[in-house]
């Protein structure tokens, strides 16, 4: 089974960082793409960062010199460390992660999402 958990999720004052993590606590194996997305109601899910298996990263670039995307091939786990929020942060940030689901690898590679973590910064 599947389970993308996110956690880090939170209020923060426009100017302040916050952390995002999010671990496999299922069964992904051979783990290419993970990534932030979010979304704000009524609009589109949007890619924020993401990072690929041999470590190259790409950012939005309404993001870009402020959040870091890093991760941990060991653990399964992907962060996303978040600096000079902005009211246009506010969202609902969702993990994801490409991969081929270890209880069934006849379905071959998929793309999972974890449930999201709101985070809102108050101006």
């Amino acid at each position: 089974q599947v389970q993308l958990v996110e956690s880090g999720g939170g209020l923060v004052q426009a100017g302040g960082s916050l952390g995002l993590s999010c671990e496999d606590r299922g069964m992904i194996l051979n783990i290419g793409t993970m990534a932030w997305y979010r979304q704000v109601p009524g609009n589109q899910r949007e890619l924020v960062a993401g990072i690929k298996s041999d470590g190259s990263t790409s950012y939005a670039d309404s993001v870009k010199g402020r959040f870091t995307i890093s991760r941990d091939k060991a653990k399964k786990m992907v962060y996303l460390q978040m600096t000079s929020l902005n009211a246009e942060d506010t969202a609902v940030y969702y993990c994801y992660v490409d991969g081929l689901n270890g209880a069934d690898l006849s379905r071959g590679r998929n793309n999972y999402w974890g449930q999201g973590t709101q985070v809102t910064v108050s101006s």
